[in-house]
Protein backbone atom coordinates (compact mmCIF):
# COMPACT_ATOMS: atom_id res chain seq x y z
CA UNK A 1 0.00 0.00 0.00
CA UNK A 2 1.68 3.15 -1.17
CA UNK A 3 -1.24 5.58 -1.52
CA UNK A 4 -1.03 9.19 -0.43
CA UNK A 5 -3.38 8.79 2.50
CA UNK A 6 -2.30 6.62 5.42
CA UNK A 7 -4.40 3.52 6.07
CA UNK A 8 -6.87 3.58 8.92
CA UNK A 9 -5.24 2.37 12.11
CA UNK A 10 -6.47 -1.14 12.88
CA UNK A 11 -3.44 -2.56 14.72
CA UNK A 12 0.33 -2.24 14.96
CA UNK A 13 2.91 -4.99 15.07
CA UNK A 14 5.83 -3.21 16.75
CA UNK A 15 8.53 -5.86 16.34
CA UNK A 16 9.48 -7.66 13.14
CA UNK A 17 12.63 -8.20 11.09
CA UNK A 18 13.32 -8.29 7.37
CA UNK A 19 16.49 -9.54 5.71
CA UNK A 20 17.97 -11.53 2.88
CA UNK A 21 20.42 -14.34 3.49
CA UNK A 22 22.82 -12.91 0.89
CA UNK A 23 23.22 -9.54 2.63
CA UNK A 24 26.57 -8.69 4.28
CA UNK A 25 26.53 -10.07 7.82
CA UNK A 26 28.08 -8.55 10.92
CA UNK A 27 31.25 -10.20 12.24
CA UNK A 28 30.88 -12.05 15.52
CA UNK A 29 27.16 -12.62 15.01
CA UNK A 30 25.38 -15.35 16.96
CA UNK A 31 23.10 -16.34 14.10
CA UNK A 32 23.04 -16.39 10.29
CA UNK A 33 19.72 -16.82 8.47
CA UNK A 34 19.30 -19.56 5.90
CA UNK A 35 16.25 -17.98 4.25
CA UNK A 36 14.88 -14.58 3.20
CA UNK A 37 12.31 -12.58 5.17
CA UNK A 38 11.00 -9.90 2.82
CA UNK A 39 8.86 -6.86 3.48
CA UNK A 40 6.21 -8.12 1.05
CA UNK A 41 5.84 -11.28 3.13
CA UNK A 42 5.58 -9.22 6.28
CA UNK A 43 2.85 -7.00 4.85
CA UNK A 44 0.93 -10.10 3.80
CA UNK A 45 0.98 -11.24 7.44
CA UNK A 46 -0.28 -7.83 8.56
CA UNK A 47 -3.06 -7.82 5.98
CA UNK A 48 -4.20 -11.35 6.74
CA UNK A 49 -4.50 -10.53 10.44
CA UNK A 50 -6.21 -7.17 10.01
CA UNK A 51 -3.21 -5.10 11.08
CA UNK A 52 -2.55 -1.79 9.37
CA UNK A 53 0.98 -0.83 10.46
CA UNK A 54 4.30 -2.33 11.44
CA UNK A 55 7.64 -1.48 13.00
CA UNK A 56 10.76 -3.04 11.54
CA UNK A 57 13.62 -3.76 13.91
CA UNK A 58 17.14 -3.98 12.51
CA UNK A 59 18.33 -7.56 13.12
CA UNK A 60 21.58 -7.82 15.04
CA UNK A 61 23.22 -10.04 12.43
CA UNK A 62 23.11 -7.16 9.92
CA UNK A 63 24.95 -4.86 12.31
CA UNK A 64 24.79 -1.13 11.61
CA UNK A 65 24.09 -1.50 7.88
CA UNK A 66 20.44 -0.45 7.88
CA UNK A 67 20.11 0.00 4.10
CA UNK A 68 17.87 -3.01 3.41
CA UNK A 69 15.41 -1.86 6.07
CA UNK A 70 15.52 1.75 4.86
CA UNK A 71 14.64 0.62 1.34
CA UNK A 72 11.51 -1.05 2.68
CA UNK A 73 10.56 2.06 4.65
CA UNK A 74 10.82 4.22 1.55
CA UNK A 75 8.59 1.83 -0.38
CA UNK A 76 5.87 1.74 2.28
CA UNK A 77 6.16 5.05 4.17
CA UNK A 78 2.53 5.14 5.30
CA UNK A 79 2.57 1.73 6.94
CA UNK A 80 6.03 1.27 8.40
CA UNK A 81 8.39 2.78 10.96
CA UNK A 82 11.70 1.32 12.09
CA UNK A 83 14.29 1.08 14.84
CA UNK A 84 17.90 1.08 13.63
CA UNK A 85 21.22 -0.18 14.96
CA UNK A 86 23.92 2.51 14.94
CA UNK A 87 27.36 3.28 16.29
CA UNK A 88 27.65 5.77 19.13
CA UNK A 89 29.53 8.22 16.90
CA UNK A 90 26.93 8.31 14.13
CA UNK A 91 26.79 11.75 12.51
CA UNK A 92 23.83 14.12 12.52
CA UNK A 93 23.64 13.80 8.75
CA UNK A 94 23.29 10.03 9.06
CA UNK A 95 20.63 10.43 11.75
CA UNK A 96 18.77 12.82 9.46
CA UNK A 97 18.85 10.21 6.70
CA UNK A 98 17.43 7.58 9.03
CA UNK A 99 14.72 9.94 10.26
CA UNK A 100 13.72 10.92 6.72
CA UNK A 101 13.14 7.27 5.90
CA UNK A 102 10.97 6.66 8.97
CA UNK A 103 13.38 5.53 11.69
CA UNK A 104 12.18 6.57 15.16
CA UNK A 105 14.75 5.02 17.47
CA UNK A 106 17.82 2.87 17.95
CA UNK A 107 18.22 -0.61 19.33
CA UNK A 108 20.74 -2.05 21.74
CA UNK A 109 20.64 -5.82 21.35
CA UNK A 110 22.82 -6.83 24.28
CA UNK A 111 22.20 -10.57 24.29
CA UNK A 112 25.47 -12.40 24.73
CA UNK A 113 27.46 -9.17 24.91
CA UNK A 114 29.64 -7.60 27.56
CA UNK A 115 27.82 -4.54 28.83
CA UNK A 116 29.30 -1.25 27.67
CA UNK A 117 29.23 1.77 29.92
CA UNK A 118 26.01 3.36 28.70
CA UNK A 119 26.50 6.11 31.24
CA UNK A 120 29.84 7.00 29.62
CA UNK A 121 30.36 10.08 27.43
CA UNK A 122 30.16 8.39 24.03
CA UNK A 123 26.75 6.80 24.52
CA UNK A 124 25.21 9.55 26.63
CA UNK A 125 26.18 12.06 23.95
CA UNK A 126 24.26 9.97 21.42
CA UNK A 127 21.21 9.55 23.66
CA UNK A 128 21.16 13.29 24.31
CA UNK A 129 21.21 13.89 20.55
CA UNK A 130 18.29 11.50 20.10
CA UNK A 131 16.12 13.14 22.75
CA UNK A 132 15.23 16.31 20.76
CA UNK A 133 14.26 14.07 17.86
CA UNK A 134 11.74 12.27 20.04
CA UNK A 135 13.48 8.96 19.39
CA UNK A 136 13.37 5.91 21.62
CA UNK A 137 16.10 3.53 22.75
CA UNK A 138 15.08 -0.12 22.58
CA UNK A 139 16.87 -2.68 24.73
CA UNK A 140 17.07 -6.45 24.55
CA UNK A 141 18.74 -7.93 27.60
CA UNK A 142 17.84 -10.45 30.27
CA UNK A 143 15.85 -9.25 33.24
CA UNK A 144 18.77 -9.53 35.67
CA UNK A 145 20.66 -6.74 33.89
CA UNK A 146 17.99 -4.37 32.54
CA UNK A 147 17.94 -2.13 35.60
CA UNK A 148 21.73 -1.77 35.37
CA UNK A 149 21.37 -0.12 31.97
CA UNK A 150 18.13 1.81 31.72
CA UNK A 151 18.43 4.58 34.35
CA UNK A 152 21.48 6.20 32.71
CA UNK A 153 19.67 6.19 29.37
CA UNK A 154 16.49 7.67 30.81
CA UNK A 155 18.57 10.45 32.35
CA UNK A 156 19.42 11.59 28.81
CA UNK A 157 15.79 12.42 28.10
CA UNK A 158 14.75 9.58 25.80
CA UNK A 159 12.02 6.98 26.16
CA UNK A 160 13.19 3.39 26.63
CA UNK A 161 11.44 0.35 25.17
CA UNK A 162 12.22 -3.02 26.75
CA UNK A 163 11.92 -6.03 24.46
CA UNK A 164 10.16 -9.33 25.01
CA UNK A 165 8.67 -8.92 28.50
CA UNK A 166 12.19 -8.16 29.73
CA UNK A 167 13.24 -11.77 28.96
CA UNK A 168 12.23 -13.12 32.39
CA UNK A 169 13.30 -16.75 31.94
CA UNK A 170 11.87 -18.62 34.90
CA UNK A 171 9.48 -15.77 35.67
CA UNK A 172 9.79 -12.61 37.75
CA UNK A 173 10.73 -13.07 41.39
CA UNK A 174 10.09 -9.79 43.19
CA UNK A 175 12.26 -10.98 46.08
CA UNK A 176 15.33 -10.87 43.85
CA UNK A 177 16.90 -7.38 43.95
CA UNK A 178 17.46 -7.19 40.20
CA UNK A 179 13.92 -8.29 39.44
CA UNK A 180 12.55 -5.83 41.97
CA UNK A 181 14.60 -3.09 40.30
CA UNK A 182 13.20 -4.13 36.90
CA UNK A 183 9.65 -3.82 38.17
CA UNK A 184 10.45 -0.43 39.70
CA UNK A 185 11.65 0.79 36.29
CA UNK A 186 8.24 0.07 34.80
CA UNK A 187 6.73 2.74 37.01
CA UNK A 188 8.57 5.41 34.99
CA UNK A 189 6.28 6.97 32.38
CA UNK A 190 9.11 6.93 29.84
CA UNK A 191 9.55 3.15 29.98
CA UNK A 192 7.59 0.96 27.57
CA UNK A 193 7.40 -2.85 27.49
CA UNK A 194 6.83 -5.17 24.54
CA UNK A 195 4.55 -8.11 25.22
CA UNK A 196 6.37 -10.14 22.62
CA UNK A 197 8.28 -13.37 22.08
CA UNK A 198 7.40 -15.08 25.34
CA UNK A 199 8.95 -18.19 23.79
CA UNK A 200 12.39 -16.57 24.09
CA UNK A 201 11.95 -16.88 27.86
CA UNK A 202 10.61 -20.43 27.57
CA UNK A 203 7.26 -19.08 28.78
CA UNK A 204 3.93 -20.65 27.90
CA UNK A 205 0.63 -18.77 28.07
CA UNK A 206 0.08 -19.42 31.78
CA UNK A 207 3.58 -18.22 32.67
CA UNK A 208 3.20 -15.17 30.44
CA UNK A 209 -0.11 -14.36 32.12
CA UNK A 210 1.61 -14.41 35.51
CA UNK A 211 4.34 -12.08 34.24
CA UNK A 212 1.72 -9.82 32.68
CA UNK A 213 -0.06 -9.47 36.01
CA UNK A 214 3.22 -8.48 37.67
CA UNK A 215 4.26 -5.94 35.06
CA UNK A 216 0.73 -4.52 34.86
CA UNK A 217 0.80 -3.80 38.57
CA UNK A 218 4.30 -2.33 38.37
CA UNK A 219 3.32 -0.11 35.42
CA UNK A 220 0.01 0.93 37.01
CA UNK A 221 -1.89 -0.26 33.97
CA UNK A 222 -1.27 -1.25 30.37
CA UNK A 223 -0.91 2.20 28.78
CA UNK A 224 2.78 1.65 27.93
CA UNK A 225 2.58 -1.94 26.71
CA UNK A 226 3.13 -2.84 23.07
CA UNK A 227 2.81 -6.02 21.03
CA UNK A 228 5.16 -7.47 18.45
CA UNK A 229 5.10 -10.68 16.44
CA UNK A 230 8.92 -11.03 16.42
CA UNK A 231 8.47 -12.34 12.87
CA UNK A 232 10.10 -14.38 11.39
CA UNK A 233 10.85 -15.75 14.87
CA UNK A 234 14.53 -16.42 14.19
CA UNK A 235 15.93 -19.54 15.82
CA UNK A 236 12.40 -20.54 16.85
CA UNK A 237 10.88 -20.99 13.39
CA UNK A 238 10.04 -24.62 14.14
CA UNK A 239 8.15 -23.67 17.31
CA UNK A 240 5.97 -20.75 16.30
CA UNK A 241 4.87 -18.50 13.45
CA UNK A 242 3.01 -15.26 12.81
CA UNK A 243 -0.50 -16.61 13.26
CA UNK A 244 0.40 -18.35 16.50
CA UNK A 245 1.87 -15.13 17.88
CA UNK A 246 -1.36 -13.29 17.04
CA UNK A 247 -3.33 -16.06 18.74
CA UNK A 248 -1.03 -15.79 21.76
CA UNK A 249 -1.67 -12.08 22.35
CA UNK A 250 -5.40 -12.59 21.81
CA UNK A 251 -5.38 -15.25 24.52
CA UNK A 252 -3.15 -13.19 26.80
CA UNK A 253 -5.41 -10.14 26.44
CA UNK A 254 -8.90 -11.61 25.98
CA UNK A 255 -10.59 -8.27 26.62
CA UNK A 256 -11.09 -6.51 23.28
CA UNK A 257 -10.70 -3.08 24.84
CA UNK A 258 -7.35 -3.98 26.35
CA UNK A 259 -6.15 -5.46 23.07
CA UNK A 260 -7.10 -2.24 21.32
CA UNK A 261 -5.12 -0.30 23.90
CA UNK A 262 -2.00 -2.40 23.32
CA UNK A 263 -2.31 -2.92 19.56
CA UNK A 264 -3.62 0.53 18.61
CA UNK A 265 -3.64 3.34 21.16
CA UNK A 266 -0.24 2.75 22.73
CA UNK A 267 1.80 2.28 19.54
CA UNK A 268 -0.03 5.17 17.86
CA UNK A 269 1.24 7.41 20.65
CA UNK A 270 4.81 6.09 20.71
CA UNK A 271 5.38 5.74 16.96
CA UNK A 272 3.20 8.54 15.65
CA UNK A 273 1.09 6.33 13.43
CA UNK A 274 -1.91 8.59 13.96
CA UNK A 275 0.01 11.34 12.13
CA UNK A 276 0.50 11.39 8.37
CA UNK A 277 4.11 11.68 7.23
Amino acid sequence: MTGFYPPALTGVDTHAHIFRQDLPMAPGRRYSPHYDALVEQYLEHLDRNGLSHGVLIQPSFLGTDNHFMLEALRRYPQRLRAVAVVDADISETQLDELAEAGVVGIRLNLIGKTLNDYSGPAWTALFERLAPRGWQVEIQRGIDDVALIVPAILACGVDVVIDHFGLPTGGIDADKPNHKAFLALLGDKRVWLKLSAAYRSQSDLAQAATVLAQVREASDGIERFLWGSDWPNTQFEDQTDYDRQVAFIEALLPDAGERAQVLMNNPAELFGFNLSR
